[in-house]
């Protein structure tokens, strides 16, 4: 494989920025095939060469997975004349690496946004063969009922023409404003507003708590980001050599 900065090679594990990795080399902290680095510019082979942080290997990484707390507000894209855009939410040296948004909040939906350079994996998690569930939680006009649920389950028809899949309509609470969480395998466009609006139960708020294994960290505030887990690398990762959650 081709020689790669340090820097950009440890930051690609998602524990440090490239700032961050910096003042790891500065304090002497990150070894070089059993030695001290130098510098963060010292090129070597992400495959060949080993790397430790503490004395703990650190295993390259060749994407890179950052979870978004996505606020109302700003567009899913990577970029617009007019209006901000997730990717600027991101810090400089991160927008500049082919970040894209794995499907596509509405400007005005807020929740759960993975960011990554892994088309493979976004293919893996947006196709309707694969049966990904994109859980939602919602807030509606209008008082749901058993047979908005059945609605759901047995897939809908929609009067322009767009054929839903069936999908599960679970209801938290009901009145003239109602509560429910939203299941779907697809993610058309406007696809839970729409649903919903066919039944008569405009939307008033969305939110996305997950896709997935993956799930929306609560810890995590409207516009802020994070890397992803080891842990929640390998639960998506997994999709991509069994396609199966």
């Amino acid at each position: 494989m081709k020689e790669m900065r340090l820097d950009k090679i440890l930051a690609s594990s998602g524990r440090w920025s490239r700032k961050e990795v910096k003042k790891l080399i500065r304090e002497g902290r990150v070894l070089v095939d059993g030695k001290a680095a130098q510098t963060a510019e010292q090129k070597c082979d992400p495959e060949l060469t080993e790397l430790c942080v503490d004395g703990i290997p650190v295993p390259f990484c060749s994407h890179r997975y950052v979870m978004l707390h996505k606020p109302a507000g700003v567009l899913s894209a990577t970029e617009d004349r007019r209006t901000a855009t997730v990717l600027q939410l991101l810090p400089p040296d991160l927008q500049k690496l082919g970040l894209f948004p794995v499907g596509r909040l509405d400007k005005d939906t807020e929740g759960l946004l993975l960011m990554t350079d892994d088309g493979e994996l976004a293919h893996c998690l947006l196709s309707p063969k694969r049966h990904v569930d994109k859980v939602y939680y919602a807030e509606t006009e209008g008082r749901l009922t058993e047979e908005d649920c059945a609605a759901f389950a047995a897939g809908m028809l929609l009067e322009d023409g767009m054929c839903c899949l069936p999908a599960r309509l679970e209801i938290l609470s009901s009145g003239e404003k109602s509560c429910a969480y939203v299941t779907l395998q697809e993610g058309k466009f406007h696809q839970v507003k729409r649903m919903l609006a066919a039944r008569g139960k405009p939307v008033l708020y969305l939110k996305r708590l997950s896709m997935g294994p993956l799930q929306l960290d609560p810890a995590l505030e409207k516009g802020a980001w994070r890397y992803l887990s080891e842990s929640e690398q390998k639960s998506l990762l997994a999709l991509k050599s069994t396609g199966k959650v």
